[in-house]
């Protein structure tokens, strides 16, 4: 979605609603795709005293494996952007302006990049995932194994003869 800022920029006290949504659901992250659903995005474009700034709130679920035990797993997330929009800049960047030289914003490429900023860096079914054990690979949320972890790992048995003197 193109949105066509002129008319924001040459009236103050105006306000332009924004509302879509985003099909991401072929972008291959983490090696699948874990944004099975639109990405959803409302908000506005307001010029109040000159002042033209957005307003975007995106809202985006997240399917992918757990990162400790492997079950799919589904999360909602929410990013707010909050920025001023200019048509030219004197210093070279700025985190909190977009520059719009032609007046037009491209609301989709913005979204776009935001949610792929913003993807969870570890994804966990559940806060208090146990993972899997060690020794058997059984999933630890659905109970004990009964496996005997009281054994070292053969590869650290070098390590410990470090600590015995």
């Amino acid at each position: 979605m193109t949105l066509d800022l002129r008319r924001i920029f040459a009236t103050d006290n105006s306000k332009l609603s924004i509302e879509g949504s985003l099909d991401m659901s072929d972008v291959d992250i983490y090696a699948g795709f874990p944004l099975k659903k639109p990405v959803r995005y409302y908000g506005a474009v307001v010029n109040e005293s000159s002042v033209v700034t957005l307003n975007l709130k995106i809202d985006f679920e997240f399917t992918a494996p757990c990162d400790r035990c492997g079950v799919l797993a589904s999360e909602c997330h929410s990013v707010t952007i909050d920025k001023s929009l200019a048509t030219s800049l004197e210093r070279q960047e700025s985190d909190t302006i977009i520059v719009v030289p032609d007046m037009q914003l491209e609301v989709d490429e913005l979204v776009y990049s935001e949610v792929i900023l913003n993807l969870p860096s570890k994804h966990l079914c559940r806060e208090d995932c146990k993972g899997l054990c060690i020794k058997c690979g059984k999933n630890l949320n659905e109970g004990e194994c009964g496996c005997d972890l009281s054994e070292p790992d053969p590869r650290l048995e070098k390590l410990r003869d470090l600590l015995k003197d």
